[in-house]
């Protein structure tokens, strides 16, 4: 695949985002960082310039449809965007004591997780496919393969992306958009320092930026690690549900709820 020269990066002021957005910067390549927080996004931009990027940011709410179709639409006025990259999200989960989720966190959950990738994306289909170039990219989670009993609104949202990139990728094919579903397994970020519980297969976010790197410099359609992990949750879906679920209930997780809402 042609090396993506200017690309787009949602919730780029920590975790992966950040990662990504470290890994990328380099001399003669335009980097788009939008995020909520000004203040880290604007550390983040310092680093990325002392590698040679040239950067420029959007403090914006993935929720705010008109806002990221305005974003995202002038980005590719200004330069055609190579690769967008559907990054932001939050975590949320039960409590302890907890039998149903607050409807308040499921819907910003949803609002955030569902409706941003689809704030973020939507916006470029159309300049990508005029042109028959370009690449989406998704960022999903090993939660969005299997329900898991300590976090359904979180599995529900990344299974929605999930089967959303894998649709995009079958109708965008013939038009040379290319489309990859990223797929981490635990990775040490501050959403995930909110989880208490084992980890398999923990990677630091830059090594999960690597991998997801590499990837889509080969137009992988999943990007999916650990691999042991991976694969495991995929057995867990041909196993019969109520062993499954016997066995995950095992697992000790403690996951707050987020305080994210519907509304930015």
């Amino acid at each position: 695949m042609r090396e993506a020269q200017r690309i787009l990066i949602t919730g780029a002021s920590s975790g992966i985002g950040r990662a990504l957005a470290l890994g990328y910067a380099a001399p003669r390549r335009s980097l788009l960082l939008l995020g909520r927080d000004a203040a880290r996004l604007e550390l983040v931009v310092q680093e990325c310039r002392a590698k040679g990027a040239a950067v420029e940011t959007s403090i914006v709410d993935v929720r705010d449809r008109l806002a990221m179709a305005a974003c995202v639409e002038q980005a590719g006025e200004r330069q055609s965007i190579d690769l967008l990259i559907a990054n932001a999200g939050v975590a949320t989960g039960l409590s302890p004591g907890q039998f149903v989720e607050d409807p308040q966190a499921v819907r910003g959950a949803f609002a955030i997780n569902v409706l941003g990738v689809f704030n973020t994306v939507e916006p470029a289909i159309a300049p990508m496919c005029q042109r028959k170039n370009g690449h989406i990219a998704v960022v999903g989670s090993m939660a969005g393969l299997r329900g898991l009993p300590h976090s359904p609104a979180y599995c529900a949202t990344k299974a929605a992306v999930h089967l959303y990139a894998d649709s995009l990728r079958g109708a965008l094919a013939r038009h040379g958009v290319n489309v990859s579903l990223i797929v981490p397994g635990f990775v040490k970020t501050p959403m995930n320092a909110k989880l208490n519980g084992w980890q398999p297969g923990a990677l630091s976010d830059e090594q999960a930026a690597r991998i997801i790197k590499r990837g889509l410099e080969r137009g992988a359609a999943v990007i999916a690690f650990p691999l042991f992990v991976y694969y495991a949750m995929r057995l867990f879906t041909v196993l019969p549900p109520r062993i499954v679920d016997s066995v995950m209930a095992r697992f000790h997780y403690e996951l707050a709820q987020t305080t994210e809402r519907e509304e930015p």
